[in-house]
């Protein structure tokens, strides 16, 4: 297996150059740190605070023994974030930072990921550059029996360079802005619960409204 490898990788040089052997391990790379973000993600629990808005949204309603207790039930990375804010902590500041430390572990490789989509197309342009030099240098020893398969030949092969690194850098330039995107909804969902908690619409004790205080003594008397 190892000797087949081998012989395709020989190959693949023959014909694409030295560059589409960088392209592949690029995208070799590539797919090993998607793999691990989407892991890290679902492990984390990104996108699965049902639990967490629950106790966020008790909190804001002046129950916070409800809050507490749908807290304890979550399994987002943000708990203990959320947690802090619930036990005194009134620094946004500090929550905020709190808060960012997660976000930095969660976007780690997203550089490598930019890098990937940047760089891929301009190692395929140097590719092709290479190629056409080849190829012009192949017309030129031919002399006066000049073959057009020859430059044709080696044109296709020069091109097949750019196409490789537009096809690793295309897919890799969606992927991150996805990543990115939940990243951002993140970061709003973790703003706008630490200011909830930090300003709640009813402290704790305050008087219930009308209706609510009329339901609730009907439900006690019940």
């Amino acid at each position: 297996m190892i000797g087949a490898a081998v012989e395709l990788l020989r190959r693949v040089a023959d014909l694409g150059g030295p560059v589409v052997l960088i392209l592949i391990g690029v995208s070799v790379l590539t797919v090993a740190v998607v793999i691990y973000k989407l892991w890290q993600f679902a492990a984390a629990g990104v996108g699965r605070h049902r639990a967490l808005t629950e106790a966020v949204a008790a909190w804001d309603g002046g129950d916070r023994g409800l809050a507490r207790a749908a807290l304890g039930r979550s399994r987002s990375y943000l708990r203990p974030v959320i947690e802090l804010a619930m036990s005194g902590q009134t620094d946004p500041e500090r929550l905020g930072a709190e808060a960012e430390a997660r976000f930095a572990r969660l976007e780690r490789g997203f550089r490598l990921l930019d890098s990937v989509a940047q760089l891929s197309p301009l190692l395929g342009l140097f590719g092709t550059v290479l190629g056409m030099i080849a190829a012009f240098q192949a017309l030129q020893a031919a002399g006066t029996q000049v073959d057009p398969s020859i430059l044709a030949g080696g044109i296709w092969v020069a091109l097949l360079t750019t196409a490789v690194g537009l096809a690793v850098a295309m897919p890799t330039a969606l992927i991150l802005s996805w990543f990115e995107s939940r990243m951002e909804a993140e970061r709003v969902l973790a703003d706008t619960a630490i200011h909830t908690v930090l300003a709640p619409s009813r402290p704790q004790g305050a008087p219930l409204a009308g209706a609510e205080a009329a339901a609730r003594a009907g439900a006690i008397h019940a």
